[in-house]
């Protein structure tokens, strides 16, 4: 999540705001050392020293992360922390020395004064001290320390005889066993370690595919992809984060392969691909077929071209996922290596696959053989029933066919059954109507829309018609409609909406609902939330409303004292 720094108030959940200039305030920010121009690294102290890092591009927080086991939320309290930290004197905080503590963060009223970045010290250092002098300093911790060990191995790794995949494996596999927990699995802390020390081993490999050396970056990315696919057997990855690592590692992989690399290379990556597939190393994911239309990029040979088919041929009938993907890498294949004739008629021959169909419909309609694209589209609707999802797109392609004809009232016809039916529309259906439809007859047209869909609510929700009351800017009737059906989640969002015509109404209606709301639940995060709605009504200017509702909880939920101590922040 980007926070423009002007504004991060707004992008971080208030408790967290809170929390972090708490902890700023009382000293557990150390100040932050710039590693490089924009990139800020700092220590803040909690029940734990935790490690936060910044990067600031164009007054804009583009990257943010701390080693807190913390995973609520896109910001936790110590990120905060330092962005109170680095915004201090625009803010006119003061960060006061923290007792008793051995490592007393540097209390200040002023922005420190610029001092060379880390990369800069860095440097500065290098061109003093000698080579004697760092080749003991490298020895002695690489003697002593292991990580720092395979990590000096690993990006120098091109000068070892023997590097191979396994090198890299092996330091995967023991940052998966440090990882691992008592009972052999990784939780969510662990897989974030897990990503966070892989890493630089991935920033390793973009180097040197920057630098040409594509065997040293396969033999990395391999080792990642491989070692990581087995440890999400057995992790907490509901963030998704080693699953992004390893989508980090297959897109190098596939740079590799779209730089025309050696002939050794290729052929390594593609032997790597048809074994993975071979071994389902990869099944049930993407890379599973990813990986086979990697090597689909790379074949050159008849006898490739013959495997990668052998192994498309053996997908079962019954796993219909896999078998339209790989229809899809044959039909590339047939069309690159023999023709255009050949591709074509294995695409009619697989019209069920609806990638071919709707390939076929757009071919149909660049020949103006209008007639055929309207068949295509009408038996796909007949096959795809149980897809609904499916069955709106084939429609979309009739809209399309109709477009083509200049077909007003067919135009019209699918684009309204478009606009009712599609939960994700594709297309602006709303607008394709309103430039279709006559002008004088537009308003009456809406209402039986309108209508329609409010006769079929359950399946809409308000939302839908909320969406053309904005559109045509009946801000009375969305009042009504937010009056009697919105939720207080939805009345925040059409508030910016009515501010301006209803503010007093708007106050009142907040009033009534955060009543409600406290009524029907318990627990502190309950009553953030209700207090975050009576500062809406504040900002709305009914700030007497506001105290009014306070009052009204104290006095009815005197005994919730979480909630008493959250009033007391408003």
């Amino acid at each position: 999540m980007e926070i423009p720094l002007r504004h991060f108030e707004e992008y971080i959940d208030e408790p967290i705001l809170k929390r972090g200039l708490s902890y700023f305030k009382k000293g557990f920010v150390h100040e932050p050392a710039e590693i490089r121009p924009g990139d800020y690294e700092a220590v803040v102290e909690g029940s734990e020293e935790y490690t936060v890092k910044l990067s600031i591009r164009n007054g804009v927080i583009t990257e943010h992360s701390c080693d807190c086991p913390y995973d609520m939320g896109a910001v936790c309290k110590h990120v905060a922390a330092v962005i109170f930290y680095l915004e201090q004197e625009k803010l006119g905080l003061t960060q006061s020395t923290k007792k008793g503590s051995s490592k007393k963060a540097k209390a200040s009223s002023s922005k420190p004064s610029k001092r060379k970045t880390i990369a800069q010290q860095v440097d500065n250092l290098l061109d003093k001290v000698t080579h004697d002098e760092l080749t003991l300093f490298v020895r002695e911790h690489a003697a002593k320390n292991a990580q720092f060990r395979d990590l000096l191995l690993a990006s120098f790794a091109q000068y070892n005889p023997d590097e191979s995949k396994a090198l890299y494996a092996k330091q995967v596999k023991a940052l998966i066993k440090i990882a691992r927990g008592k009972y052999g699995l990784i939780d969510s802390s662990g897989s974030k370690y897990i990503s966070k020390e892989i890493s630089p081993m991935l920033s390793l490999a973009e180097r040197y595919l920057s630098q040409g050396n594509h065997k040293s970056a396969f033999f990395i990315c391999t080792a990642i992809m491989d070692e990581l696919i087995s440890a999400l057997l057995c992790a907490d990855d509901r963030e998704g984060i080693l699953g992004n690592t390893i989508y980090a590692a297959y897109n190098t992989l596939s740079a590799i392969a779209s730089e025309e690399p050696s002939e050794d290379i290729r052929k390594l990556i593609i032997k790597y691909c048809f074994t993975s597939f071979d071994k389902r190393t990869f099944a049930g994911w993407d890379w599973h077929i990813g990986l086979l239309q990697l090597a689909a990029c790379i074949l050159d040979t008849e006898g490739e071209v013959e495997e990668i088919f052998k192994r498309i041929n053996s997908i079962p009938e019954s796993d219909e996922y896999e078998i339209k993907e790989v229809q899809k890498i044959k039909y590339c294949i047939l069309l690159e290596k023999k023709g255009t004739e050949v591709a074509q008629k294995y695409l009619e021959q697989n019209l069920d696959n609806p990638s071919f169909r709707a390939q076929a419909i757009q071919d149909a309609l660049d020949q103006k053989d209008y007639e055929k694209a309207t068949a295509l589209a009408n038996e796909g609707i007949d096959q795809s029933s149980g897809y609904p999802g499916l069955i709106i797109d084939w429609y979309d392609w009739l809209l399309k066919i109709a477009e083509s004809q200049n077909d007003t009232e067919r135009i019209i016809l699918y684009a309204r059954d478009l606009l009712l039916e599609s939960l994700n529309p594709k297309r602006d259906y709303y607008q394709i109507l309103k430039e279709i439809v006559p002008p004088e007859e537009w308003t009456g047209f809406v209402e039986t829309i309108v209508q329609e869909a409010m006769e079929r609510k359950p399946y809409y929700g308000v939302n839908f018609v909320a969406a053309i009351f904005v559109r045509e800017e009946w801000w009375s009737r969305l009042f009504e409609l937010v009056k009697t059906e919105c939720s207080l989640d939805q009345l925040a969002k059409y508030e910016k909406l009515l501010a301006q015509h209803f503010p007093s109404e708007l106050a009142d209606l907040y009033a009534e609902r955060i009543i409600e709301y406290v009524e029907d639940r318990v627990g502190r995060d309950y009553y953030r939330t209700a207090c975050r709605y009576i500062r809406r009504m504040i900002k709305l200017g009914a700030r007497d409303k506001a105290d009014e509702v306070i009052s009204q909880l104290r006095q009815t939920h005197y005994r919730k004292k979480a909630l008493m101590e959250e009033l007391d922040n408003v």
